[in-house]
């Protein structure tokens, strides 16, 4: 007899990208790049860190379990109200409350079946049914997702840029669907990487709350504010939905570090506008290379760049590690010949396709 609940025996935990110190010890390695888990390769914003430091003899407190100072200053850069953002240790944690404070026992959730592995992990964990639909040319297929909504549908996810193929769903596309999803359904809108966007059509979400009472928008200062490290991720809702996923979510859940750190970076334009520069750049000289080698990718809005490589994509993630590059294999995504790259610095990109001709 077991002593694990029946819905977590079968399920697969996710499996992140390999950590630059695990690398170096397993294969004795001097030099390490990560290129696996989309994340700022120039590192956070020195205000974060003058802001970690001044505020470092503070941490035998606990933290504001509101997030006071924060979310007041979020609020203001969206324009929304403080009542209207609620903060998770990461956007992780929020998906499991945004399960745990609206899905009943018998109602189901939908997604892509491609896409953040973590909406179909979270909901089984949770007990919770879910449904996914297929990408329609590596794209959130919106007409699949409506035929999958029954009586018992509570929630959509979808990832918008999604990951891991970089691709995103317009503002008409957006527009449309929300006219056809039923008020007692939530769209959840994960936007952890719209901060990278460089595509005048992407929709803007936050003036649909004040439309539609059942949209919830994730956002992240993992990516492009360099704090992946930190865990900060924050959900914009009309206050019913935010009072109410406050009622679930822990206290003292983003630590004191975290929230000065995340504070500090708002301000920091200078640095904001360089993360941009640098991933910009960088896609364009990826793709340009990728050409040369003859490889299909999906053109990407994110900081990352789906590859075919036209062979099993765990072999190749297990060659590039041995010269020291880290990339994600897709094999759990269900994409076998392909990896996922993370766009770096110029001699992280570089690097990379150095070895990715060597390794092909």
């Amino acid at each position: 007899m077991s002593l694990v609940r029946k819905n977590i025996q079968n399920i697969t935990p996710y499996i992140a990208g390999k950590p630059i110190e695990e690398t170096k010890r397993e294969l004795g390695l001097k030099e390490v790049i990560k290129l696996a888990s989309n994340e700022n390769p120039l590192g956070p914003s020195p205000k974060a860190l003058a802001a970690i430091r001044k505020n470092l003899s503070q941490i035998n407190r606990y933290p504001d379990s509101n997030c006071f100072y924060l979310k007041k200053k979020v609020a203001k850069s969206l324009n929304v109200k403080p009542a209207n953002v609620i903060f998770g240790n990461g956007s992780d944690e929020l998906i499991d409350v945004i399960v745990k404070t609206f899905v009943e026992d018998d109602e189901n959730i939908i997604t892509a079946d491609t896409t953040f592995l973590e909406y179909a992990i979270i909901a089984k964990v949770n007990n919770r049914q879910i449904f996914t639909a297929p990408l329609k040319y590596f794209k959130y297929d919106l007409e699949a997702i409506k035929k999958k909504i029954n009586k018992k549908t509570k929630l959509i996810f979808i990832a918008n840029p999604n990951n891991p193929t970089g691709t995103y769903l317009t503002a008409h596309e957006i527009r449309d669907f929300l006219k056809e999803v039923p008020e007692n359904v939530i769209l959840v809108l994960d936007e952890a990487y719209e901060t990278f966007i460089d595509v005048n059509d992407f929709p803007d979400t936050l003036r649909q709350i004040g439309t539609y009472k059942n949209i919830i928008l994730m956002k992240t200062f993992s990516k492009v504010f360099g704090m992946a490290g930190l865990r900060v991720g924050y959900a914009v809702a009309v206050e019913e939905l935010v009072s109410a996923m406050e009622k679930v979510r822990q206290p003292f859940n983003v630590n004191l570090l975290a929230q000065v750190a995340a504070a500090a970076t708002l301000d920091d334009k200078k640095f904001l506008k360089k993360s941009r520069q640098v991933v910009l750049q960088g896609k364009n000289y990826l793709y340009d290379s990728l050409k040369e080698m003859g490889l299909a990718y999906v053109p990407s809005v994110a900081n990352f760049i789906l590859i075919d490589v036209g062979k099993d994509g765990v072999s190749v993630f297990k060659e590039m590690l041995k010269y020291g590059v880290i990339v994600r294999d897709m094999k759990q995504y269900g994409l076998k010949n392909f990896i996922r790259v993370t766009i770096g610095t110029k001699k992280e990109n570089e690097r990379f396709i150095k070895v990715l001709k060597k390794v092909l």
